[in-house]
Formats: structure tokens, sequence, C-alpha cells
């Protein structure tokens, strides 16, 4: 009877422990298409764009931001309205960037995609931090919103046919000096894409 009662309870611990491995695989298997997924995105923005980089002032970065650092080409100190050089900027760089995010290899992985306005940590003359904070702030939401608004609205086939796919994952976000780090440009411009389940992928690779 003992050995009987030992035996099944063998069983069910290795059934357990081959459903745990099958389950850690699975996870690990998913951990592994994202982080390809998120390379072969990069290489694909890279290519895309490497030669015009230098000419707009712009980085790429390893988490597939695309970063336009030039405060006196985005926007006029203080102001949210786009300067016509970013604007043209914008012209040659969006419908590009859109075609590769929203092809049929991504578009599926794409949870967001966010425009982020930064802005410096100070504000004038002002001395008090909950002013700058707020005003930056407020600035930054702006800048982001007149992006993302002159963006959606291009007159161009492969924006207006993706129109849908945008309102549905477009968003502007202001980040004020929030991500201010070592040789960062305070005044900047990053298209960024969140990619579904990032965080906890990223916690899976870790």
């Amino acid at each position: 009877m003992m050995s009987g009662l030992m035996l099944i309870f063998l069983f069910i611990a290795i059934s357990f422990m081959v459903k745990v491995e099958a389950e850690k695989q699975e996870i690990k298997d998913i951990a592994i298409e994202y982080r390809d997924t998120k390379a072969d995105l990069n290489e694909a923005l890279f290519t895309e764009f490497e030669d015009d980089l230098k000419s707009w002032d712009a980085s790429i970065t390893t988490d597939n931001a695309i970063v336009f650092a030039s405060p006196e080409v985005l926007f006029a100190v203080s102001k949210s309205e786009i300067n016509s050089k970013f604007k043209t900027i914008l012209d040659e760089f969006f419908v590009r960037y859109l075609k590769i995010v929203s092809s049929d290899k991504y578009k599926n992985e794409i949870d967001e995609l966010r425009v982020e306005g930064y802005t410096s940590n100070t504000w004038k003359h002002s001395t008090s931090k909950k002013e700058i904070y707020l005003k930056n702030m407020k600035l930054s939401q702006e800048r982001a919103y007149s992006v993302l608004s002159y963006c959606y609205s291009l007159d161009d086939a492969v924006v207006q046919k993706q129109r849908v796919w945008l309102e549905k994952h477009f968003r502007a976000n202001g980040m004020a000096f929030s991500k201010l780090g070592e040789g960062d440009k305070a005044r900047r411009v990053e298209f960024r894409v969140q990619m579904k389940s990032e965080e906890s992928v990223n916690k899976i690779l870790k």
C-alpha cells in the first residue's frame, strides 16, 4: 500500500517537473523571439536611415528610439510650434518610418508608437522647482502633441492608409526632464516603439 502511494506521488512529481520545464522553455522561446524581433527592427531602422542621421542630427538607440536632438532645429525657445526645418525633416522621415513599423513583419508586435518630448530642467528666470517642473511638463507635452499632430496629418497615401492603426497605437508623451541622463541633450524629440509584453520579457531575459 505504502509503496503504491509513493509511486503515485513520484509520478505526480515527475509530471509536475515536466510541465514546469515545458513552461520554462516556452517562456524562454517567447523571450528569444522578442529579442530577435527587436534586433531585426533595429537593423531595419539603421538600413533605412543611416545615411540621413548626420544631416538630421539624429541617432538610433539599441532600444529602437529615434532621437532628434538639435534644439535650434526643433522648436523656438519655450515654444511648441514646430520649426520649418524640422517639418522638412519629418516630411522626409515619418512616411518611411511608418512603412517599417506598420509592415506585416512588426505591426502586430507593437503596442505603442510614441512621440516623446523632452525639455531642460530650467525655466527662464524661475527658481521655483514646482514651477520649473510644471512649465516644462506642459511644454514637453505640447511639443510631443505638435509632432504627433503634424505626422498624423501628413497628406500622404501611406499615412492615410495607416490612420486607423495610428489611432490605436500612436501616442504623444511629455517627459519634461524626467530622463535627462549624462550626455543626453535636454531639448529633444524621440520616436519610440513599445513592444507588446516588453516589461515582462525584459524580466525574463534578465
